[in-house]
């Protein structure tokens, strides 16, 4: 009997050992650990568009890794021309990436459609404090309550011109600080440039007259004026139809016409940045966003100088970008935290000490303009800007922006391309783009 109940006793005891064992299995699977303890990794697909930016994100996400050993970031890059075209069809397709760059010309239409994440309830709950970042930055984001993304950083526009070029015309380049324009002659601005362009064989000037909402092309001269692109953000009419826009395109087409500015097929076909950095023009728009490209790019000096003071002062774009979650994303807590981290103080440091943008968190910022310092690169042709609100607008905030866009984008081109005075091409697409909107 002894050896019977010995056996038996055995026999319970290894059923409650493999039991115990399967119950411990379950419970690591269930916590993401396989059978070997080791916790299963969520790798996250993050996608941007500037190569330049890409170093120091691989950076940042390196850091978050290390302080969420569990999540893993893939970092895809893709060029403006085609990140907007992947990213929609594969949204179509249900693989799109799980966090993604954005921008406020696309977001309302991604929400619009469900695409992304309102993540106002993740900020509420996790306690993000958004007065953290530069005035105004957090609010582009939300409508009707609801939030698409939280800053990453700011930017606006200066000129960027060949020193070079500028001082074989003569060209006082301290001078530039305080240089003018007005639609009737141009001002001081014109006078520089139509010296520049008389003094060898290149034009003085270039950038993209047909871009639609004209961030760093040509917005600062019209709003220099008083115009504005709306009477604000998401308003259902546009102000391509009033004289301030439509004198500024006149301007220009008259700057090309007397070949002081290369014409659009120039600028359409080679780029404005590759027409600089060529030598084939002596300056043009750059917003903040493409310092580091001309820095690195240029074989020869340049400078960044403030853009021209017009009728009613200054004006410079203000835009920031965001990062956004897709709606079909399989790790949504995952992707919360990589984006919470993407928008804290910790990160943006980060991507400030890097020198390519400047972030949106306050006080961030100083380690970019001091990274830019130390490679003997003077912005503050740019940073003068924040300092004055008056001299910044908003990024148009609009529903159907990729139909608008395309509209100004097809009257813009009739402007430079068919010769048609600025006033009637203009006119009537603020109609058509306005008839769109109130429908």
């Amino acid at each position: 009997m002894k050896h019977t109940n010995t056996v038996r006793f055995g026999r319970a005891l290894l059923v409650a050992v493999v039991v115990i064992a399967a119950i411990a299995l379950i419970g690591c699977q269930r916590n993401g650990e396989g059978a070997g303890g080791a916790a299963e990794v969520v790798t996250l697909e993050y996608m941007l568009w500037d190569a330049n930016q890409q170093p120091a994100y691989e950076q940042v996400a390196a850091r978050f890794t290390e302080l969420n050993p569990g999540i893993e970031i893939s970092i895809v890059q893709l060029g403006w021309n085609d990140y907007w075209t992947d990213i929609s069809r594969r949204m179509v397709g249900g693989d799109a990436p799980d966090v993604f760059t954005n921008h406020l010309a696309f977001a309302n239409d991604f929400a619009r459609r469900n695409q992304i994440i309102d993540i106002q309830p993740l900020v509420e709950a996790d306690g993000v404090n958004v007065d953290q970042y530069f005035e105004g930055l957090a609010d582009l984001w939300t409508r009707d309550g609801s939030r698409w993304g939280l800053p990453k950083d700011w930017d606006t526009i200066a000129v960027v011109i060949n020193e070079d070029l500028f001082r074989a015309a003569g060209v006082d380049l301290d001078a530039l600080d305080s240089w003018t324009w007005n639609p009737a002659d141009g001002g001081t601005f014109a006078e520089v440039l139509s010296q520049v362009a008389d003094a060898g064989e290149h034009f003085g000037f270039g950038t993209l007259y047909s871009s639609p909402f004209g961030q760093q092309e040509w917005s600062n001269l019209a709003h220099s004026t008083g115009w504005v692109y709306s009477p604000g953000p998401y308003s259902n009419q546009f102000n391509y139809d009033q004289d301030g826009l439509h004198q500024t395109m006149d301007w220009y087409v008259r700057m090309i016409d007397q070949g002081v500015f290369a014409p659009l097929e120039d600028v359409s076909s080679i780029g404005d940045a590759t027409l600089f950095t060529s030598g084939r023009i002596a300056g043009t728009f750059a917003g903040s966003w493409m310092i580091g490209h001309y820095v690195n790019n240029a074989e020869f000096p340049i400078r960044f100088v403030p853009l021209p003071i017009g009728p009613v002062g200054r004006r410079s774009a203000f835009n920031g970008l965001a990062d956004s979650i897709w709606v079909g994303t399989e790790h949504p807590d995952e992707a919360w935290q990589w984006v919470k981290f993407l928008a804290s103080e910790e990160a943006q440091a980060i991507v400030g000490q890097a020198g390519v943008v400047f972030p949106a968190v306050r006080g961030t910022e100083q380690l970019a303009f001091q990274a830019h310092a130390d490679r003997g690169v003077d912005v503050s042709a740019y940073t003068m800007l924040v300092e004055d609100p008056e001299t910044t607008f908003l990024f148009p905030l609009t529903d159907n922006a990729p139909e608008v866009m395309d509209v100004f984008e097809d009257a813009l081109e009739a402007v430079f391309l068919e010769d048609a005075p600025s006033a009637q091409p203009l006119t009537a697409a603020n109609q058509r783009v306005n008839e769109l909107l109130q429908n």
